[in-house]
């Protein structure tokens, strides 16, 4: 039934992907969506019968894209380069992190705080990668300390990432994220 206009739903979640982003789950409406994905009001709920719906394709978009980057960083070479391309990724994403956040974390903060099915998917995707930074770590010998140094690492950017949005500075990105890159040669 979904297959029959996926260009129509792939719209959809990606206006809402960009609106959340932008101005939260709660404050993005259904009729927010429809109007950024043009797509008719009543044609929404062919698709998402309930906001909810709409953020569990939310949360599948996200880990979709990060399975998707685990998997293409995993073509590049050691376990230092790859963990080199995952601090690149922030570094890339500069001005989107200073104007509005870690699509990710600014997501997990407000799910997290209501609650409910939607925070506990959305944390798991913080879960892989973590899972992913800590076999990055182990690969490099690092077995004693490699959960601690991938809740570092992640800890890191994604504070960074709160810093230069609550700042409106993309400056901390570059600045973190040079630190981390020659931390990581070091190990």
């Amino acid at each position: 039934m979904l297959n029959r206009h996926p260009d129509k739903r792939s719209r959809l979640v990606d206006a809402a992907v960009r609106l959340v982003h932008e101005q939260g789950f709660a404050r993005t409406t259904l009729a927010d969506i429809a109007g950024a994905a043009g797509v008719p009001l009543g044609n929404v709920y062919y698709y998402f019968k309930t906001k909810e719906a709409i953020g569990e394709a939310l949360v599948a978009h996200h880990a979709g894209h990060y399975a998707t980057l685990r998997g293409q960083w995993n073509q590049s070479g050691d376990a230092r380069s790859r963990l080199a391309a995952f601090v690149q990724m922030t570094a890339d994403n500069r001005a989107v992190l200073a104007r509005s956040g870690c699509p990710v974390g600014t997501l997990c903060a407000e799910l997290h705080k209501a609650g409910g099915p939607l925070a506990e998917q959305t944390g798991a995707i913080f879960t892989e990668l973590l899972g992913w930074l800590e076999e990055q770590f182990r690969a490099l010998g690092r077995d004693t300390d490699a959960a601690d140094l991938a809740l570092h690492l992640l800890s890191a950017l994604q504070g960074v990432s709160l810093i230069a949005h609550s700042l409106d500075d993309p400056e901390y990105v570059d600045r973190e994220t040079a630190r981390l890159t020659g931390w990581i040669q070091t190990l």
